[in-house]
């Protein structure tokens, strides 16, 4: 993602600077189509990374979604979905190479107002609430993922976006500077890159694409293969029960029944550990999914 993407491509202006004699690895998960790995290969290109990429088949996904689970400690639905992939990468890394410390973008969509619901937003202040809200929930879903499908391979993740300084600053901005501009989510970010020439500018101004979709096909999402897998592990009887079985933030989706069943299973008694579902605000969403939403407009590469 776009974020990910600043940060490999400081790093590796940085280690270029300090002549550092190890290269800078970049990593990527995703079908071959998937529009997370072509934007990753063009960016590796750019920046002159020694570059990796794991493939990613909704079936292998499948396959570990129990022990996903158990290191998350979640049930979250959207929290799961972008966890498989990290979780799938993170074990590539440490079986594959001696890297230890990783860095990643994340944080950056709740600080800078990256997610695309936020065009809806109603006012600034009501978009910078929204971003306070997301931040202070980091450690419930984003940075619970992040933390998690790292560690469970022995990882250390740093979270460059997330310095406390630079949040600091960043919030402390007018609230009419964070806001959406010109149809553009994460608009003041992306500016403050522009004509530094650290990544291509299509890749710059390139839209926000969730990691969970963005690892597979726009044709088909994963969580679509996932959710067609799971029509037959849970049933119609079941899912209409889920009230009562799960009294506490029940499930209104076999999806999400699929999820709470197994970690009820791993953790019984534990559910408030989630006390919430994540989902977009200010618009009619049933899924968490950016690709659900109406105002949702793939990148005209895709």
């Amino acid at each position: 993602g776009l974020d990910s993407s600043l940060v490999a491509a400081t790093l590796m202006k940085l280690a270029k600077q300090e002549e550092l004699k190890y290269p800078v690895q970049t990593f990527a998960i995703g079908a071959e189509d998937s529009p997370d790995i072509q934007a990753a290969r063009k960016v590796a290109a750019y920046i002159g990374s020694e570059h990796h990429e794991v493939s990613f088949t909704p079936e292998e996904g499948i396959k570990v979604v129990k022990e996903v689970i158990f290191h998350l400690e979640c049930y979250d639905i959207t929290t799961f979905r972008a966890s498989v992939g990290m979780y799938l990468v993170s074990k590539f890394i440490r079986e594959k190479t001696d890297s230890v410390v990783i860095f990643s973008g994340e944080g950056a969509d709740k600080l800078t107002q990256g997610y695309i619901y936020f065009h809806k937003a109603p006012s600034p202040k009501a978009a910078a609430e929204e971003s306070v809200r997301l931040m202070k929930e980091l450690y419930l879903f984003d940075v619970l993922r992040a933390d998690r499908t790292t560690a469970a391979h022995g990882l250390e993740l740093r979270v460059p976006f997330l310095d406390h300084r630079f949040t600091a600053y960043y919030l402390s901005l007018p609230e009419e500077m964070r806001v959406p501009k010109d149809g553009v989510e994460k608009f003041l970010l992306r500016s403050a890159f522009a004509g530094e020439n650290l990544i291509p500018d299509d890749i710059l101004w390139r839209r926000k694409e969730a990691f969970s979709d963005g690892i597979t096909s726009v044709k088909k999402s994963w969580y679509t293969s996932l959710q067609e897998h799971i029509e037959s592990e849970v049933n119609d009887s079941e899912l209409e029960m889920a009230a009562k079985t799960f009294p506490f933030n029940p499930p209104k989706t076999k999806e999400g029944y699929y999820f709470r069943q197994i970690f009820e299973e791993l953790y019984p008694g534990r559910c408030e550990w989630t006390p919430h579902y994540w989902m977009p605000r200010w618009i009619n969403a049933t899924d968490p999914s950016a690709r659900t939403l109406s105002i949702y407009k793939p990148n005209k590469d895709q």
